[in-house]
């Protein structure tokens, strides 16, 4: 019993970031910035931003599990991700807050800055660190481009540009971003917006 109370007690001083696992490592990266130990991370599987109405659910059952393990601090590390409003109904149903903005592109770029651009973002295609680093295994397999490359102007080619916010300044990554650009046949632009909105959201906990 005495075991079980000092673990809910040392729980209740955590916070548990529920975070799509395509923003696993920026969270740790921004929380060692900060000098934080107080945030725990769990994963959503990162391919449900393929399968965007799994998403809610999954963050749910997360956010249960959390309460059983003595989490009352609990923080969403998704934006909306095309849930379509699912997910916020889920933090207004269990009390909990979630990072602002439409998609991780915009938090990344700052919410209000990508809002301020309007309509040139609806034609480009975002590169993040995660997907330069995974672009083969997230992107061309599950969409069947390696077996069947003939599909990609009819996934691609509405974008008119691939812009790559990177979250770091790594040459590797930018040459792997490049490649992915080329690859989609889109011209290339880098913008480097660090962790954007992340940052504050996480400072704020």
């Amino acid at each position: 019993m005495k075991r079980q109370a000092l673990k809910s007690a040392k729980s209740s001083r955590k916070v548990r970031v529920i975070a799509c696992g395509m923003i696993a490592r920026e969270v740790l990266a921004v929380n060692a910035q900060l000098g934080r130990d107080h945030i725990d991370l769990k994963c959503v599987d990162a391919n449900f931003h393929h399968h965007p109405e799994r998403i809610a659910p999954a963050v749910e059952r997360a956010i249960l599990e959390a309460r059983q393990e003595g989490y009352e601090n609990i923080f969403i590390g998704y934006a909306d991700c095309g849930t379509g409003g699912a997910l916020d109904r889920v933090c207004k149903d269990h009390g909990v807050a979630r990072i602002e903005g439409p998609h991780c592109f915009s938090f990344y770029t700052g919410n209000a800055a990508f809002e301020a651009e309007g309509d040139a973002m609806m034609t480009t295609f975002f590169i993040t660190d995660f997907l330069a680093r995974h672009f083969e295994a997230f992107l061309i397999r599950p969409l069947g481009l390696d077996r069947f490359p003939e599909l990609r102007d009819t996934y691609f080619g509405h974008y008119e540009r691939a812009l790559y916010l990177a979250q770091t300044d790594d040459a590797e990554l930018e040459q792997k971003a490049r490649d992915a650009a080329n690859r989609l046949g889109l011209p290339y632009e880098r913008r480097v917006t660090g962790y954007g909105d992340l940052t504050a959201a996480l400072a704020a906990l």
